[in-house]
């Protein structure tokens, strides 16, 4: 337990450092490694939750892929970082007054969860102790009986977003030779050989 315990302050206490430094940091790509390391020290604290595979989704998909596109992205652009800053003060009010209400709705959700702990259960999620189920089996019920519609329409918006996104940036070229399938298939032997005869002691 106190193994545990001292795991748990250093990742949450690296986590919460990290991810003040993500929005105190000047350098952009300095504020995108920072994030990177608040998302593998919450990838730990999952881990000692038992939520293995969230840690794991949480470090392939967020460490792998969004941060490290945000890194490239970050790098590529030229950023004003002066210009960057002139709209601080001015936008300073209104963020505020979001910071504070996503605090409230963080409150009201941890204080319903410590007075309601049996709220899961009545929403239908399965808890079985952890020596009969794993937690992506769990998760696995729930997305594939419960949440079957909603998982299968959200994977179809995804599908239509990404062909979007294709045809929207699909550019076609004059004077680019391209391949066609159906025009070799449909090709005659006739049409693709020509046969030369060449006299004797000459070049092609």
């Amino acid at each position: 337990m106190i193994i545990q315990a001292l795991a748990f302050y250093l990742f949450a206490a690296v986590a919460v450092a990290a991810a003040v430094m993500v929005i105190s940091a000047r350098n952009p790509v300095h504020s995108v490694l920072f994030l990177i390391l608040t998302f593998f020290n919450a990838a730990g604290l999952f881990v000692l939750m038992g939520a293995e595979f969230l840690a794991m989704i949480l470090v392939v998909v967020y460490v792998g892929a969004v941060a490290v596109l945000f890194l490239f992205v970050v790098m590529m652009l030229d950023v004003d970082l002066v210009e960057m800053r002139q709209g601080f003060l001015q936008y300073l009010p209104i963020g505020g007054l979001i910071g504070l209400i996503l605090l409230v709705e963080l409150v009201m959700v941890f204080g319903a969860w410590i007075t309601a702990p049996e709220a899961g259960a009545v929403a239908g999620i399965p808890i079985l102790p952890p020596d009969q189920m794993s937690n992506v089996e769990a998760l696995g019920r729930v997305l594939y009986t419960k949440y079957i519609y909603l998982f299968q329409a959200s994977g179809l918006i995804l599908l239509v977003a990404m062909i979007g996104a294709i045809v929207l940036t699909l550019r076609r070229r004059e004077g680019v030779r391209k391949q066609s399938i159906s025009a070799q298939v449909t090709l005659k032997s006739e049409q693709a050989v020509e046969l030369k005869k060449v006299p004797s002691r000459s070049g092609v």
